[in-house]
């Protein structure tokens, strides 16, 4: 564990903190009595006398009176204010890469915003809301990709659900990464202190507001947010309760790696055998579906387990007087790419570098890393963090070099691809995992080699795993959010409308994921399947075309046949085969 610098960071070390922890209840528990039998005494003095009873303080009063620079150590204050359900907050301070200029609140709550200085050249902008009417639970929310950008609908997603909810920019501002160049402590933040000291500063802000601390402590994000809630879990088992890692970008250099080695393989835009976006949309795709959708016993445009999809990319060889420049075959060396795209990378020794990618995925995915251009996040890690040259070039890219160089250096301790959470795991913490199976950046074989990886290291069967940590494979989903199948699981913003959408959905354990962490956490109640829903054309006010019960991890979910409506929930069950 790399020890925070509590000097400028201001986190205190288990023993302080426990200690402050106490002697803030018993200052906290005489101040609250003490201020309850003053108002107890003027409201009695005040109905002796014949006046009116004054009002007692509300809430906004409350929120306002906050010092949170004298609760949030190293802190310089932004914004304090008290807000209204309905207001379109603006947030003129963000990159304007991050898209997201504002933002509807949906309750009314108090609004802390402060930079938290973790070094002589880094800070954290931290935004801590907390709802008026409080269900008694913290949530904090993450990024994605190389953000440096608060997710304020995951803010307003949680408070809309009771929950004080806290969310950081990563310690950097945009979507680039270029702030980390030559800049070691901000690479830090990104990859752990960031959030740290977010959950750190919630936690001490309830105190003051609420005089109570939080009942439970959650975590929920997807893509690299899925990574930082790991990462936490490893470092800081105290942080969090229960965490819900979507889509987690585990073994972070090596994924980078992975991403930045498909220009080599599919070669540049317009290059003699590059495959455009259009075939890998059409032509491929129609094949994968035609090889593997009928797997599952339905065919409908969705996989439901791409791990039984052995795709055989030799049906698309071109023959007869078909050309090689025709959109309806491939060539040879085309062939070859999509093999190489849907196989496993290895290293010299043999060992599995990462895993191929997830067929069906390429629908979404040719528009991305196979377009014949550097996927900006590998390339502005390489240069900003790897090898502080920011004129890289992510063309001339090989494992042998840059992914070895990568890995070796693991900037920031990014990596994160830990083999035993035991001090998480027997102070109850609870993990819940999902990955959609059409995802079409991180591929979705990745999670369950984590989840073995995991089990392994702790020497821990099935039935021990799903003490503390339940992964569910969700079909038809893409990135994080949208997709064919019954994607949405309550997985908040995930930097779309997935938060709006779940609003129209039951906030319970069946249909949503914040809410079924919550009841393993606090009422032993461990999730079996997680219900996912799809609405006609992803809107809301067309209906609901269709659910299903996403199993967990190593269950596959099982179209029973004879005749059954696969658009039925009840027409599919989770089995080992």
């Amino acid at each position: 564990m790399i020890p925070v610098n509590l000097e400028l960071s201001g986190v205190l070390s288990f023993e302080q903190c426990k200690a402050n922890s106490l002697l803030a209840k018993v200052r906290s528990d005489a101040s609250l009595f003490a201020r309850n039998m003053f108002e107890v005494f003027v409201f009695t003095i005040f109905v002796l006398l014949g006046l009116p009873a004054p009002a007692l303080a509300t809430f906004r009063d409350e929120c306002l009176a906050l010092t949170p620079g004298s609760v949030v150590a190293n802190s310089i204050g932004i914004s304090l204010a008290f807000v209204t359900s309905g207001t379109n907050l603006s947030f003129p301070e963000q990159d304007a890469a991050c898209n997201r200029a504002n933002q509807a609140v949906r309750a009314d709550l108090c609004r802390v915003a402060m930079n938290i200085t973790t070094s002589p050249i880094s800070e954290v902008v931290t935004e801590v809301w907390l709802p008026e009417n409080w269900n008694g639970r913290l949530v904090t929310v993450a990024g994605g990709g190389l953000d440096g950008c608060v997710h304020y609908e995951d803010l307003a997603y949680a408070t809309a659900h009771g929950f004080a909810a806290v969310g950081t920019n990563n310690g950097h501002v945009g979507t680039t990464g270029i702030q980390f160049l030559d800049k070691e402590e901000v690479v830090i933040d990104f990859s752990w202190r960031a959030l740290h000291v977010g959950v750190v500063a919630g936690k001490r802000l309830l105190q003051p507001l609420y005089q109570r601390a939080a009942t439970g402590s959650y975590f929920l994000g997807c893509s690299l947010g899925g990574r930082q809630g790991i990462k936490a879990a490893d470092m800081f088992p105290e942080d969090f309760d229960g965490v819900v890692a979507g889509a987690p970008a585990i073994d972070f250099n090596n994924l980078y790696s992975h991403r930045a080695s498909f220009l080599p393989r599919t070669g540049a835009a317009g290059s003699k055998d590059f495959i455009t976006p259009t075939v890998w949309k059409t032509t491929i795709h129609n094949e994968v579906l035609r090889q593997c959708d009928n797997i599952d016993g339905v065919e409908d445009g969705v996989i439901e387990d791409p791990s039984l999809c052995k795709f055989n990319a030799e049906t698309l060889l071109c023959h007869n007087n078909l050309t090689t420049g025709s959109t309806e075959c491939l060539s040879g060396k085309q062939v070859e790419v999509v093999k190489s795209i849907f196989s496993p990378m290895n290293d010299a020794q043999g060992n599995l570098f990462w895993p191929g990618m997830n067929p069906g995925s390429e629908v979404n995915a040719a528009d991305g890393l196979y377009n014949g251009k550097p996927w900006a996040n590998s390339q502005n890690w390489f240069r900003y963090a790897v090898y502080n040259d920011p004129n890289w070039d992510a063309s001339s890219y090989t494992f042998e070099k840059d992914g070895t160089f990568a890995e070796k250096k693991n900037p920031g301790d990014i990596r994160t691809n830990p083999n035993d959470l035991s001090a998480f795991k027997n102070r109850g913490g609870k993990l819940l995992m999902y990955h959609g199976q059409q995802d079409n950046q991180i591929t979705s074989f990745r999670t369950p080699v984590f989840y073995d990886h995991l089990s392994q290291g702790m020497g821990l069967d099935r039935a021990g795993m799903d003490q503390f940590t339940r992964f569910f494979r969700i079909s038809g989903l893409s990135h994080c959010t949208t997709g064919p199948g019954a994607w949405l699981i309550g997985q908040g913003g995930a930097g779309g409308n997935a938060a709006a959408i779940a609003d129209n959905l039951p906030f319970d354990r069946r249909h949503n994921v914040l809410a079924a962490i919550v009841d393993w956490v606090e009422a032993g109640v461990a999730p079996e399947t997680i219900t996912g829903t799809k609405f006609v054309n992803d809107t809301v006010g067309l209906g609901i075309d269709y659910q299903r019960r996403h199993c967990r991890y190593p269950l596959r979910n099982t179209f029973k046949g004879d005749g059954s409506d696969p658009k039925n929930v009840d027409s599919w069950t989770c089995t080992c085969s």
